[in-house]
């Protein structure tokens, strides 16, 4: 067995028997408060991470502080009102730095990389899975260094270390030497992604906190829009795609700087809130003892390893068709990178609206329904682009999957925050996307086998098609109603 192939299963063990133990041993269920190192470790996109550190700071500062009057009051909300969209314009720009350009632009970069450095299928595979792999370790790290240095700092670092290794990426000549830079940019991706998506909590009320949470995910989409106009651009120029890495490296070097100057902790006074307490999010006296506000049990732990097992499938399937389709574009139906680049930016202005609309119909629709859908029109993305049909064919897969591309995401925090009720969402949302966290560290590794050995990525996108078909069966398999925890009154 070579090193390449014992890595992967080595590191996907360890990281699932850390998972389960930790769920085994009921600590996410029974003991949410007991375990908040835990959660913090495993949890991918903590909507609350920081909520605990920010009550501790309000409560010194209400005994340190005077009561302001009256008039201050009003001002100190009218300026946290004014400047948390800010705070959300300097997330859209750090989750564009931290995963547009740090993560999605690979697929760009690989048809010239693999030519230039001799790369085979297997090898491009391996570049992407060790991004996710310095991505799912770094997550373990982000509440403590969240709590130590605050947000502003760590998001601004991580940037700065997203920019460095991106530079360094595009210096390189080696194979070896990539996988421990990229490495480092998937470390950087998860210490600013993490921090970004906690700070909405901290500036938002619960009444507007997943509108600001989608807004900045629409960085995401940003990323795939510019790098698939802008990377084949400057693939022309005379070094090619070492150039479009150290561009692009120097553009998040300067959303880093950008970030350190606008992002800020909290509020200039952390103990005013324009939110109602209805809204805040604060649970009652029963969903603290583990019900919901009906006084019934919230769901048991099956639901949640129902909802990990679609999630884990969906981690598998979007990344190879990020990472390879437009490779295969280039190396099999004979495109150039400039014409591949203006279809995949396509992906990018399509996937803009994907997760808000997908979200609300999944408000008006249900879960359930919602997700069997998003499943059905991706397993017809994969299908049509692993089916060899003229172009009409690519143009309906590219359509299919920049619709739905972020759709899941926010459909599966939803889905958790119903049957976890709002004590227990964070820790379960975790563990969720601790499994899709390993989704995309297998997906790409093992269509970049496939295809290595059939000589054709067509085998990749069916993986693809038949893993999302599954997830489809699976979503068709969830519960048809909300339990009585979901029904609480906010909406």
């Amino acid at each position: 067995m070579t090193a390449e192939n014992f890595f992967l299963p080595s590191f996907c063990f360890l990281a699932f028997m850390l998972a389960y133990n930790v769920l085994q041993r009921n600590l996410l269920f029974q003991h949410p408060r007991q375990c908040s190192a835990i959660t913090l470790a495993i949890d991918f996109t903590p909507i609350i991470l920081a909520s605990a550190a920010e009550k501790r700071k309000r409560r010194r500062s209400q005994r340190t502080r005077p009561a302001p009057l009256d008039g201050e009051r009003k001002v100190t909300v009218k300026k946290r009102a004014s400047y948390r969209w800010i705070i959300v314009l300097a997330g859209i720009a750090g989750l564009f730095a931290s995963l547009g350009l740090g993560r999605f632009s690979l697929g760009m970069m690989l048809p010239a990389m693999g030519e230039a450095l001799a790369l085979s299928y297997g090898q491009m595979g391996l570049i992407s899975t060790i991004n996710f792999c310095g991505y799912l370790l770094a997550v373990l790290l982000c509440g403590a260094l969240t709590e130590r240095f605050g947000a502003r700092l760590l998001i601004s670092a991580a940037l700065a270390l997203v920019a460095l290794s991106m530079v360094l990426v595009g210096l390189s000549s080696h194979f070896l030497l990539l996988l421990p830079l990229y490495f480092l940019t998937g470390v950087g991706s998860a210490l600013s992604n993490v921090p970004i998506m906690a700070l909405m909590s901290v500036w938002f009320d619960g009444r507007s906190r997943g509108r600001a949470a989608g807004l900045c995910v629409m960085g995401n989409g940003l990323g795939i829009l510019v790098t698939g106009k802008g990377v084949p651009l400057l693939n022309e120029m005379a070094a090619g795609w070492r150039v479009s890495w150290i561009v692009l490296g120097c553009i998040a070097g300067g959303i880093a700087l950008l970030s350190f100057m606008l992002f800020r902790n909290r509020p200039e006074e952390p103990g005013e809130s324009t939110a109602a307490p209805a809204a805040t999010g604060a649970a009652s006296p029963a969903e603290k003892r583990g019900q919901g506000r009906s006084g019934q049990p919230v769901a048991g732990k099956n639901i949640f390893y129902h909802c990990g097992a679609i999630y884990f499938l969906f981690g598998c399937t979007y990344v190879i068709y990020v990472t390879f389709f437009v490779t295969a574009l280039v190396q099999e139906r004979g495109l150039t990178e400039q014409a591949a680049g203006s279809l995949w930016a396509w992906v990018g202005l399509l996937s803009l609206a994907s997760g808000p609309l997908f979200g609300s119909l999944s408000d008006r629709y249900g879960r359930k329904a919602t997700l069997a859908a998003v499943f059905l029109i991706q397993t017809t993305a994969y299908l049509l682009a692993a089916a060899r049909l003229p172009m009409f064919s690519v143009y309906i897969s590219l359509a299919c999957f920049g619709l739905v591309v972020w759709s899941i995401p926010p459909i599966m925090a939803a889905l958790v925050g119903d049957h976890a009720g709002p004590e227990r969402t964070a820790a379960l949302f975790g563990f969720v996307t601790f499994l899709f966290g390993i989704g995309q560290i297998i997906g790409p590794a093992c269509a970049g086998f496939l295809a290595e050995q059939s000589g054709t990525f067509s085998s990749s996108f069916l993986l693809a098609a038949v893993l999302a078909g599954t997830g489809m069966g699976l979503s068709l398999l969830l519960p048809g109603k909300r339990p009585p925890a979901a029904e609480d009154g906010r909406g």
